[in-house]
């Protein structure tokens, strides 16, 4: 577990290095933004007097360089390794589908949402900037992404640019993670069985979760059975996952999660652990972790850091 958290760590210091290159506003730039499509500079504003553009900038960047887990970029390059992807390419892919997660946070701690005042131990975009800002910084970071994996950095091949952008806008739209939050949202003091819960989860969390791992096997232009491999291992872990994420919410502190706890529970909202109780959702989450591990035996032990990657997501504390 030890060798998964230096991974996690070193890969989590090489997407914010990423985020932080592509991202405009990047103080090497001075006040100059560099273009990712284009080797031509336009001068802006500074950014340190947080006026129009320049403080959606200060926002998103704020937002997606917090800090964080990123288990997201840590599985696109871990999956692109298993087919051969360049390291620069699969890292630049995985920056994006970072920020397309942070923009799916700081619109979930709006007020209209989640209402959540706290992220990773600071406050959220909203407390910082105000709700408008946020709103706007959301924005720009999912599109921003888009921007990023169109870029031929990306591949060189534009039919394979064109199938990455369809499957992770697919995955984080209605049909994914926007619909999972929509019902995320209605569920609230409504009665939920496990198996409508088990839906809601698999769309706001799992499909991303899915996508962040087929992108390396897009990017290395991987047949259809060893995609539907990743995606399947990704689903099971992304629900157990979800399901150590509620059980934080009920057991853990805000000092361990770096946000509020017992929201779930105050807001009405069915989760596993409502539904099944403490004991059978922990239970549960193990039971699909190891269902992800199976998933995995076509790669042998070039998988290993997955496998590893399925036991830390049920067994930690943040």
């Amino acid at each position: 577990m030890k060798e998964l958290q230096a991974a996690l760590a070193e890969i989590s210091a090489q997407v914010d290095e990423k985020m932080d290159e592509l991202l405009p506003g990047n103080s090497t730039c001075g006040n100059k933004v560099i273009s990712i499509s284009s080797r031509e500079t336009t001068t802006e504003k500074n950014e340190d007097d947080a006026f129009g553009e320049g403080k959606v900038i200060k926002a998103m960047r704020y937002s997606a360089l917090s800090g964080g887990k990123r288990l997201r970029p840590y599985l696109t390059v871990q999956c692109a390794g298993l087919f051969g992807v360049s390291p620069d390419a699969a890292m630049v892919t995985a920056a994006a589908i970072e920020l397309i997660h942070t923009y799916s946070l700081v619109h979930d701690d709006l007020p209209a949402m989640d209402d959540d005042d706290y992220r990773r131990g600071k406050p959220s975009c909203h407390k910082e900037f105000g709700e408008a800002a946020a709103i706007l910084a959301g924005d720009a970071l999912l599109t921003f992404a888009f921007e990023v994996l169109a870029n031929r950095s990306v591949h060189p091949d534009a039919s394979v640019r064109c199938e990455l952008i369809r499957t992770i806008a697919k995955a984080s739209g209605v049909r994914g993670m926007v619909g999972g939050q929509m019902m995320d949202l209605d569920a609230e003091n409504k009665e939920l069985d496990a198996d409508e819960i088990i839906r809601l989860q698999r769309l706001k969390t799992g499909e991303m979760f899915a996508v962040s791992c087929e992108a390396g096997a897009i990017l290395g232009k991987a047949p259809e059975n060893l995609r539907n491999s990743l995606r399947r291992y990704a689903h099971d872990m992304g629900l157990a996952f979800q399901i150590t994420d509620d059980l934080l919410d009920v057991e853990g502190t805000r000092e361990q999660t770096g946000k509020e706890v017992g929201k779930d529970a105050a807001a009405g909202k069915a989760t596993l652990v409502s539904v099944l109780g403490v004991e059978r959702a922990r239970e549960q989450s193990h039971i699909l972790a190891d269902q992800a591990k199976h998933y995995l035996r076509h790669f042998d032990k070039k998988a290993e850091s997955l496998r590893v990657l399925a036991d830390y997501v049920v067994n930690r504390r943040s």
